[in-house]
């Protein structure tokens, strides 16, 4: 019988092939990826997941209603089974050197890369509602796909706060007849007016005051002028931030997005930025990603990142073969290098990059047999 034996530690090594910088589902399944591809990874973890007010994860496959923290927890246990680290910290600024990158945390502590991937996520800002915060992805929603089924045919409101309002409402009344739609700050066009009249949903006039909750349950909607509208659920539209300041130094920051609802750090299909050896996946790039495809968006990402450091350590093995004596017929050139800079999964030294081209048998993975 063999028995693996998975070892977890907090303890940053010097330096690693790839740092990504965040926790929840795209970095987790960056991280599982290169770890996979025999890749030296950390993940570092911030420890505030965006959707960790909500009861479930909903819309995944064979994973629908999981709870987020068990998710994750499931996805760090994965990615530290190949070899992978899962750290917990929070990144404070990250550096270009002569290395690639120098990554420095809150805390103090400081990791080297080559290449990064970033799944910071992003934050949701709210409307200024009194009560609204409290009751964030419980009674408080703003996703049909999401939440909506765990809504089906309840009084629903749509709190009008940004240019997708309208179609926001449109999307809950395919879950619910009984849903109003209330002006605040953006009352509807008229032709929006129209759609919405056409679909049974009313249209409330004045500002939201606050929120009327009985019992631990959304009971209605207070207006400015004092009237109370009955509703168990509210549906918003908060303005989607990327969590990517610790970027500014690289030349990233974070532009509005097409859409309007936020703004995001921009990156072409695969997740390469404009700064040279960063990747982005999931809601810092693509604010309306949910679970599945932002773990499919960091899988990608990481894939790239993978062929992008193979083509360099070809390069660099191109070059040294070049420079240095071939061997004769039937001997063995194991002078290794082409491969990853840092140490294997167990703690065991790899060759310098670039020293030569590597062969089969140099390095074990993390279950300690010799490589294919």
């Amino acid at each position: 019988m063999v028995v693996e034996v998975v070892t977890v530690s907090d303890q940053l090594r010097d330096g690693y092939d790839v740092v990504v910088v965040g926790g929840g589902a795209a970095g987790l399944s960056g991280a599982l990826m290169l770890a996979r591809a025999r890749r030296s990874v950390v993940a570092l973890d911030a420890g505030a997941p965006r959707n960790a007010p909500a009861a479930g994860v909903h819309g995944l496959l064979a994973r629908d209603g999981m709870r987020p923290a068990e998710l994750l927890e499931r996805g760090r246990a994965e990615v530290r089974r190949y070899g992978g680290q899962v750290v917990a910290g929070e990144v404070a600024t990250a550096v270009r050197d002569a290395e690639g990158f120098t990554v420095a945390l809150a805390d103090g502590r400081s990791v080297q890369a080559r290449r990064l991937l970033v799944a910071t996520g992003l934050v949701d800002e709210l409307p200024e509602v009194p009560g609204l915060r409290a009751r964030w992805g419980r009674d408080v929603v703003h996703c049909p796909y999401c939440h909506g089924w765990e809504v089906r045919d309840q009084a629903i409101g749509v709190l009008a706060t940004g240019p997708r309002a309208v179609h926001q409402a449109l999307l809950f009344r395919q879950l619910s007849a009984d849903v109003t739609y209330f002006n605040h700050t953006t009352p509807p066009t008229e032709e929006e007016a129209e759609q919405l009249a056409a679909r049974g949903i009313r249209v409330v006039d004045g500002e939201v005051a606050s929120l009327e909750i009985a019992e631990d349950r959304l009971g209605g909607v207070r207006l400015t002028d004092g009237a109370v509208v009955g509703r168990e659920v509210l549906a918003v539209s908060p303005r989607m931030v990327a969590r990517a300041g610790f970027l500014a130094a690289l030349g990233l920051r974070a532009a509005e997005h097409p859409s309007g609802l936020g703004e995001h750090i921009p990156a072409d299909p695969a997740g390469r930025t404009d700064a040279p050896g960063v990747w982005v996946a999931g809601n810092v790039t693509d604010l309306a990603a949910q679970v599945g495809a932002a773990a499919a968006a960091g899988a990608a990402a990481a894939a790239q990142i993978n062929a992008d450091l193979v083509a360099e350590e070809t390069r660099q093995a191109v070059a040294a073969y070049r420079d240095g004596p071939h061997p004769g017929p039937g001997r063995d050139d194991r002078r290794g290098g082409g491969g990853p800079s840092g140490p294997l999964p167990g703690g065991q030294a790899r060759t310098p990059s670039g020293a030569g081209v590597a062969t089969a048998g140099t390095g074990t993975g993390s279950t300690g047999r010799t490589a294919p």
